[in-house]
């Protein structure tokens, strides 16, 4: 049997306060003064100085702010890199992303298509990537997504929406700094915090599971009761442990799969342009048939935290619609085997995902 060698993280630094560490760290990795350092930032920021003032910048290192009201696309991917390649004297010295999970997958796809020709679409799906990335950098500003360490970066393509997952993907360096998510809005935080209880719940209970994906999805799992269901936590030390769960919920998922909910959002995703933690919250609702006791403590969380989550999102689609939103579903055969098993496609029929999808 051969087993998975999985990439990981190779450098990562936590605490309240390390962003200020990001000049000192990326340094040594500077090619020469014509080859910049591109950084891509969440435009939350772009009127914040508390943080946009904070970055390093020299020679002929760039900002570009990047929106997140929408999921990441291969054609803004595409875009960003022939930009990066047009202007720059040299190939660049690295790619840093400062952001949520939208912000931190396009730096990851950018530094992927920078040494690979063609365009990103090309690269949607497993092990496609020839040659390494850039030097990239991630520093999440919200606690969940695990696109911090995770092999893939999500990409809503023209006919699909789905990640270059390779192991080239992960970050060669990550930036843990709490101190950045002060200020997330209360819904966008339980929003994100909710993938990464999804992605340990998706875990815990799939075929995939082996110790390794189970000690960090435990481990995940246990912070997420303790941040969202207990009441002993103060802030900061609320903001470290679900910094802390994002990155076990990511791991937990390295050497397993998620399942039906990512499945399902991605659908949502591809159709509606529904983001990503609030698409896995509008289909989690719905999944008490295949994680009962999940979706239970889910809807105390939610109850909780008095968290609205969109309903009727589905309430007018065409037939046409429903099967776009099946046919992406369907199209992510991993995480269907690693929910249901080897024989899922006799249990997940498309009449199944119709009745599904027009509950939401």
């Amino acid at each position: 049997m051969s087993y998975k060698n999985y990439p990981m993280v190779s450098r990562v630094v936590f605490g309240r306060g390390s962003f200020n560490q990001l000049e000192d760290i990326i340094a040594p990795k500077r090619l020469s003064v014509s080859a910049p350092f591109i950084f891509l930032v969440d435009d939350v920021f772009e009127k914040k100085a508390t943080l946009s003032g904070r970055i390093p910048l020299a020679y002929e290192d760039r900002v570009i702010f990047i929106s997140a009201e929408e999921e990441p696309k291969t054609t803004q991917v595409d875009a960003l890199v022939e930009e990066i390649i047009l202007t720059c004297k040299q190939r660049p010295s690295g790619i840093i992303g400062i952001g949520g999970g939208t912000v931190m997958d396009m730096a990851k796809a950018v530094a992927i298509m920078i040494t690979n020709e063609g365009e990103s679409k090309d690269y949607q799906g497993w092990d496609l990537v020839k040659n390494p990335a850039i030097y990239h950098v991630g520093i999440p500003t919200i606690s969940g997504t695990g696109a911090e360490v995770s092999r893939t970066t999500i990409l809503t393509g023209p006919v699909r929406k789905l990640g270059i997952n390779s192991d080239y993907t992960p970050f060669d360096q990550v930036i843990l700094d709490p101190e950045l998510t002060i200020g997330v809005p209360k819904d966008q935080w339980f929003y994100t915090g909710m993938d990464c209880y999804v992605h340990c719940i998706e875990s815990l209970k799939g075929t995939y599971l082996n110790a390794f994906s189970e000690s960090y999805g435990e481990k995940a799992l246990e912070l997420c009761i303790e941040i969202f269901l207990e009441d002993t936590l103060d802030e900061k030390e609320s903001a470290d442990k679900l910094m802390m769960a994002s990155w076990h919920g990511g791991m937990s998922i390295a050497y397993s799969q998620v399942g039906v909910a990512h499945a399902m959002s991605y659908g949502l995703g591809y159709l509606l342009g529904v983001k990503h933690g609030v698409g896995n919250c509008i289909v989690f609702e719905h999944l008490e048939e295949y994680y009962p006791e999940g979706v239970a403590m889910y809807k105390k969380m939610r109850a909780k935290h008095n968290i609205k989550i969109p309903q009727g999102v589905c309430a007018n689609l065409t037939d046409e619609q429903f099967d776009i939103m099946i046919d992406v579903a369907l199209s992510l055969e991993p995480l269907w085997e690693n929910a249901i098993g080897k024989n899922w496609q006799k249990v997940i029929t498309r009449q199944k995902l119709r009745d599904l999808y027009s509950k939401m």
